[in-house]
């Protein structure tokens, strides 16, 4: 079965995605008894279920072994919340760990308010204006803004305009950001399934992120006009929590949020018009490869 390639931005090489659970997305969307299977996976109740499961005492011991078969670099995040000689022995739970935060200065947020800084660290695809030919990572009707918003008249803002799509894996981290300073004008759910977001899935399954439960908020930024700002849940992802509340202002690389267990997806929509993906983005999805970009660095462009 093909691998999942990706282009590292940083490392400047395509590298192949470690999948954490390969053997189960793989059940699930390549195999016709899984195919089958997948209602009983893929719903609220089951990925809350495995969240649950991530909270308790005793998924502390995945800790170890998740560090050292993914290769985290520990010494990168904050320790958690138990006192160990060992950094990787601090996490109380996997969840704990999951949601581990970046030591004080191992991330930077662009300085030029002309470029917007990635919200999430993550595999992205760009586009600077999505039609329905658009077809990568899937077809471009699956990727407007009424079918991402699931409303018509909050969607008109965004028809044609760009987006982004940060596909973040269980290996990665999970807190997601505001990608400039401004203010929310509005924020709401849209129930759905709980899919996998991985290309495996996509390629069986190209209506996910239109299908999957999902948070909204409509931005309004200082330097990218409005926003659509949408989290999408995807299989085991037993919540998406929003630590910064909606009715304040924000600012620039603050965090908006972070997922639970699980792989998940950050998009953001744009105005037609407004800025545009980093070029090096778009070359890579017109190539049909994602870009593995570090938090803060840059994403986009202001027009």
């Amino acid at each position: 079965m093909d691998n999942i390639l990706f282009w590292h931005r940083a490392h400047k090489k395509m590298e192949t995605e470690k999948v954490y659970g390969d053997w189960f997305i793989r059940y699930l969307y390549q195999n016709e008894t899984g195919k089958k299977a997948n209602r009983l996976f893929a719903n609220a109740l089951f990925s809350k279920t495995y969240g649950v499961f991530q909270d308790l005492k005793l998924s502390h011991r995945k800790v170890r072994p998740f560090i050292k078969q993914f290769d985290i670099p520990i010494d990168e995040y904050e320790t958690g919340s138990l006192k160990a000689l060992d950094p990787r022995d601090s996490y109380a739970t996997f969840n704990e760990f999951f949601v581990r935060k970046f030591r004080l200065g191992k991330r930077a947020f662009v300085p030029d308010y002309g470029r917007m800084p990635a919200f999430a660290e993550a595999r992205y695809v760009g586009h600077a204006s999505v039609n329905p030919e658009t077809t990568f990572p899937v077809k471009g009707k699956y990727l407007t803004a009424e079918g991402l918003l699931g409303n018509a008249d909050i969607a008109r803002p965004f028809e044609e305009g760009p987006l982004l799509i940060a596909r973040l894996c269980p290996v990665d981290y999970h807190r997601y950001h505001y990608p400039d300073s401004g203010k929310v004008l509005d924020h709401f759910p849209v129930r759905g399934r709980y899919d996998s977001v991985n290309p495996l899935a996509l390629k069986f399954k190209p209506d996910i992120f239109i299908a999957n439960e999902r948070q909204v908020s409509i931005l309004q930024t200082e330097h990218f006009g409005k926003l659509a700002y949408i989290e999408v849940g995807a299989i085991c992802v037993g919540k998406i929590v929003q630590s910064h509340r909606w009715n304040k202002p924000f600012m620039r690389g603050e965090e908006k949020g972070y997922f639970l267990f699980g792989g998940s997806t950050v998009v953001v929509m744009g105005e037609k018009g407004a800025w545009r993906p980093s070029q090096d983005i778009i070359e890579k999805t017109q190539a049909g490869i994602e870009t593995y970009v570090r938090l803060g660095d840059e994403v986009a462009v202001k027009a």
